[in-house]
């Protein structure tokens, strides 16, 4: 949405105390089914990641780096889908949200900060791959419990200061109208365009800080795997080859998903008819991939299977 600049010099003197979302305005008739399968899909994620952090907490079999990073994962999936889904659920069912202009601040806050984690993340578990296949006999002296422990504090610790960083930028704008952005979510990029002042800076920055911890954790993974695939070409037998490749090909379909559709959601234009490409992009890396990500590791894994298995054993033979 757009203004005419002496319009917007005129609303200088106006200050925006609220955002209204309009998340999805066309659907008319669709209204019910698509929130009723938001309102299923909501529940079935929170159940799968909640699902994992219990397995990983009571089954001695799955305390390991693997699944300990895993574990991380779900907790990025929890944080993104109870900050995006609620507000969203609300603007498909009344036709649009309301929110404070310091609530929009902070569901951006919480937003960015899991996904600048889940990307930190995710090239530190391609990383544990490739310790754990092409480095075995050096994987449990470097990936030992303290050297994990650290590397998500210090993955969080990063997560939080690239996105103080962006909302600090974001106090430094003069916003003065208008209010409105055609979304469902406060993402960076709309936010930016409601402000009256100069943006170049902020959008030189997010490049910066896009490309170090976006782009480059991307090459890592990319990287990792190159020299994963080489290792498992040089095993002689096919059960020793499959072995190798069933413990990383969960997480190269999830980062597939992932990183794939991030990249084409903020490379993609925003305006005119791509804007609806763009909220369904949004929606498959805020909705579908925390929901895809807890059955991916947990239907495509035996270790999880089996500690699933065992509990409902205990709770039978325990009744």
């Amino acid at each position: 949405m757009s203004e005419h600049p002496d319009y917007r010099s005129l609303q200088s003197s106006i200050n925006v105390t609220s955002i209204f979302l309009t998340g999805f305005p066309n659907l008319q008739s669709f209204t019910f089914p698509f929130f009723s399968l938001l309102v299923l899909l909501y529940c079935a994620t929170i159940s799968g990641n909640l699902l994992i952090m219990v397995l990983y907490l009571v089954s001695k079999t799955l305390q390991s780096p693997m699944y300990f990073f895993i574990t991380q994962l779900s907790l990025c999936d929890l944080l993104l889908t109870t900050d995006i889904v609620p507000v969203l659920l609300h603007t498909v069912l009344y036709g649009g949200e309301t929110l404070p202009f310091m609530g929009c601040i902070f569901q951006f806050l919480l937003f960015a900060c899991s996904e600048f984690s889940e990307c930190l993340l995710l090239s530190v578990m391609s990383y544990d791959r490739y310790l754990a296949i092409c480095n075995p006999l050096r994987y449990h002296y470097i990936m030992n419990h303290r050297s994990c422990v650290m590397l998500i504090c210090i993955i969080w610790l990063i997560g939080c200061m690239v996105t103080m960083t962006n909302i600090i930028s974001l106090f430094h704008l003069h916003f003065c109208g208008p209010n409105v952005i055609n979304h469902f979510f406060c993402d960076l990029e709309p936010l930016v365009q409601l402000a009256c002042s100069d943006t170049s800076m902020i959008y030189t920055q997010n490049l910066i800080l896009g490309s170090i911890f976006a782009i480059l954790p991307f090459v890592i993974i990319v990287t990792s795997y190159v020299y994963i695939v080489l290792t498992i070409l040089k095993i002689p037998s096919n059960t020793g080859r499959h072995k190798a490749f069933s413990t990383c090909s969960s997480h190269l379909i999830v980062v597939t998903i992932f990183f794939g559709t991030l990249i084409i959601a903020y490379m993609s234009p925003t305006r005119g008819e791509s804007l609806t490409f763009s909220k369904i992009l949004s929606l498959i890396y805020t909705v579908i991939t925390p929901l895809l990500n807890p059955i991916i590791y947990t239907l495509r894994n035996k270790d999880f299977k089996d500690a699933l298995l065992k509990i409902k054993l205990d709770v039978c033979l325990g009744m």
